[in-house]
């Protein structure tokens, strides 16, 4: 297997760092970004720990400069970025009604925005090597919507359309864009929801549980691997069943 310069940002969260682990094991020089340098410290230790390298550059990728500023320290330490996994994400739930402005522009910026600016900087790159694997992590959520996300949904949903005009973009330059929507997986965010609560969530889940990190990873190496090169413009949806569509 061809060893590939990966960028996954927000990769020190659940599915991030799962995503980091997989492409790490498969060969391929990984990096992500940080805001917090003490908390990715320890992240990075506890993966090296384990075997695992992984480079950490300061970065915000809800800002243009910042990303760009991501993509030019990352290819300068590893060299040219070829697999970029949009991950990064946060939540600001409410109901519509009580919204802030900046309740939703945070999560617009933070979630939709961040793959414009991240993307922007590795394209032309990608474009001039005639090789190059995008992936966005969008949700479950932004398919079906969800009571109190009218932000998060909406910048899930964006994501998908982000990808499927990149994808025509680039196919015949050997650039594949593709979006995996995860449904409720298991991270430390979901389990700390209270157990009544998430035995309701489960209880719609066809496959009787919540999904691991690892199985939205798996997704992730799938859709970047040289033999997926005919597969873009997809929605990979993760979910266990929770959401049939096509």
């Amino acid at each position: 297997m061809t060893t590939r310069v990966a960028l996954v940002t927000g990769g020190t969260g659940g599915i991030g760092s799962a995503i980091c682990k997989r492409l790490a094991k498969l060969g391929h020089k990984v990096a992500t970004n940080y805001r917090d340098e003490a908390k990715a410290k320890s992240w990075q230790a506890a993966l090296k720990a384990e075997g695992i390298d992984v480079a950490i550059v300061p970065g915000d990728v809800s800002d243009p400069a910042s990303a760009e500023a991501l993509v030019k320290a990352v290819e300068s330490q590893l060299g040219p970025i070829d697999i970029l996994v949009n991950n990064a994400g946060i939540t600001r739930d409410t109901t519509f009604h009580r919204m802030s402005a900046l309740q939703w522009q945070e999560v617009i910026n933070t979630n939709l925005n961040s793959c414009f600016n991240v993307t922007r900087a590795v394209i032309d790159g990608m474009r001039g090597r005639k090789w190059g694997r995008i992936v966005q992590i969008a949700s479950i959520n932004g398919q079906k919507g969800q009571y109190g996300q009218a932000n998060y949904a909406a910048s899930k949903a964006g994501m998908h359309g982000f990808t499927i005009s990149l994808a025509q973009e680039n196919a015949k330059l050997g650039i594949t864009v593709n979006t995996v929507s995860p449904g409720y997986i298991g991270t430390e965010m979901v389990m700390a929801v209270p157990e009544d609560v998430r035995a309701k969530i489960v209880a719609q889940i066809p496959v009787g549980r919540l999904g691991e990190p690892d199985e939205i990873a798996y997704a992730v190496t799938f859709l970047t691997a040289d033999e997926a090169a005919w597969i873009t413009g997809t929605n990979l949806s993760v979910n266990g069943g929770h959401y049939m569509g096509w």
